[in-house]
């Protein structure tokens, strides 16, 4: 069984930073691409990030571009998300994704002062 949970979240400051990460079980992580998809308050699903299988190749949304890096440690089944500069509407729900869809329950990112 797939399971992915999030950790990381919280409340932190406009132009703070934080780090998510995304602890894998249940399938052979270093052979999937993985994506962070984030969802605000009365809004649809927003994709932020992606990552290939192997680590070298990394996608971001414009919105992120620049102040998001997405990374993974394969030997740890664990995918990163290192968020800096972040602004008021960086708030949502953050989930760690397979393109499958599958996803965990997600952590909780507030910015706001």
């Amino acid at each position: 069984e797939v399971q992915l949970v999030e950790s990381g979240g919280g409340l932190v400051q406009p132009g703070g930073s934080l780090r998510l990460s995304c602890a894998a079980s249940g399938f052979t992580f270093g052979s999937y691409d993985m994506s962070w998809v984030r969802q605000a308050p009365g809004k649809g699903p927003e994709w932020v990030s992606a990552i290939n299988s192997g680590g070298g190749s990394t996608y971001y949304a414009d919105s992120v571009k620049g102040r998001f890096a997405i990374s993974r440690d394969n030997a740890k089944n664990t995918l990163y998300l290192q968020m800096n500069s972040l602004k008021p509407e960086d708030t949502a729900v953050y989930y760690c994704a397979l393109t499958n869809g599958s996803r965990g329950q997600g952590t909780q990112v507030t910015v706001s002062s």
